[in-house]
């Protein structure tokens, strides 16, 4: 693991790193927000997991979560969307919504695609080693969140792993994958034709089927250009009212898709993992 950048902010550190990942078969890069108290001890750590066409840094760079990160004394650890390199295979038209830029954060079973893209494996059992390894974190204290589609994977991981995660939320999150053409697309490819294979990474499949649901938080904006065909929020609140769970999913009025609206809302957001986490 290499630290191959490390500058000063909010009196910690922002700092990215480059391994070789033996899951994905390819160097990866993933950037880690240490807070000032994580010089004194081992501190709770948030995964945030990015979405379409985003790397490990345009979270670092646009969501102004550092601020907050500082204030409540946690870590936060932001991985790339999927495999990267020469030779792992892309969207054969280029497209943004598949390959590259678009893991989906699920093992695909399918060739080409199965031999690198695992980014299930890597996050859930690869990165947290590594991580425990080499920096002053508390795995025991982990929350997970994320935006878009990886609102989706920390969804998703969250519900697959009980116990795991203290807390998870999510910025517009693609709530039910196997309902929407973002998903029907990247499950198609990367599980094949077997839709009870795609429900296995469908936040709402895994609701339905009693999945144990975290302390969650889900904002969603109301002038989101995906809200209709893509991310379907209703469904999640539906899922969730069926079996009585308590959770915090709120309607922004006037919010897009975008950091800005993250941004808005990151404050609330590591507020309430930290009342988990601490």
């Amino acid at each position: 693991m290499e630290r191959v950048s490390d500058v000063l902010c909010f009196s910690g550190r922002q700092q990215r790193y480059q391994h070789r990942s033996a899951v994905l078969g390819c160097d990866m890069h993933f950037s880690v927000f240490l807070p000032p108290q994580a010089e004194q001890e081992n501190v709770p750590v948030l995964l945030w997991l990015s979405g379409l066409t985003c790397t490990d840094e345009n979270f670092v760079t646009k969501a102004g979560a550092q601020q907050y990160a500082a204030l409540h004394g946690i870590a936060i650890i932001a991985p790339d969307t999927s495999p990267r390199g020469e030779g792992i295979p892309d969207d054969p038209e280029g497209a943004y919504d598949f390959g590259l830029g678009a893991g989906f954060y699920l093992n695909a079973t399918q060739a080409p695609w199965s031999k690198n893209y695992r980014m299930y494996d890597y996050l859930v059992e690869e990165l947290p080693g590594l991580v425990a390894q080499h920096l002053p974190v508390d795995l025991s204290r982990c929350g997970i969140f994320g935006h878009s589609m990886g609102g989706h994977g920390a969804l998703t991981i969250a519900l697959k792993n009980a116990g795991r995660f203290k807390s998870v939320s999510a910025f517009a999150p693609i709530v039910a994958p196997t309902q929407c053409p973002w998903g029907e697309k990247a499950f198609s490819n990367y599980l094949g034709d077997n839709r009870m294979e795609w429900e296995k990474y469908d936040s709402v499949a895994l609701i339905n089927g009693g999945a144990v649901v975290p302390p969650l938080k889900v904002d969603q904006g109301t002038a989101d250009n995906f809200l209709e065909e893509q991310l379907k929020t209703d469904v999640l609140i539906n899922a969730l009212s069926k079996r009585a769970i308590a959770a915090d999913v709120q309607y922004r009025a006037g919010y897009d898709h975008s950091y800005f609206f993250i941004a808005t809302f990151m404050s609330e957001h590591i507020a309430f993992h930290a009342q988990y986490l601490k």
